[in-house]
């Protein structure tokens, strides 16, 4: 057992915090809801996005392809 930050862990390799990584982060292919009509912030946010890189995408997606369509327009504006 270590102690950091007076804190004890068990020896294992899971570790939270910075040297984490995203735990969070799911394939939207796996995501339980993700035949869902996107959100309202997701439909916000990939409007935005679209303006900024001079496209016109669909309103008409799930929150998967919505992510996917973020993501790609996060990586061609510099913000992802």
């Amino acid at each position: 057992m270590s102690t950091s930050n007076n804190r004890s862990t068990n020896d294992t390799d899971e570790v939270l915090g910075a040297g984490a990584g995203n735990s969070t982060e799911k394939d939207p292919d796996d995501w339980v809801t993700g035949d869902e009509p996107m959100t309202g912030a997701q439909r916000s946010y990939l409007d935005t996005l679209a303006r900024e890189a001079g496209e016109t995408i669909s309103a008409d997606l799930t929150k998967a392809e919505a992510s996917e369509e973020i993501d790609r327009l996060q990586q061609k504006s510099g913000r992802g």
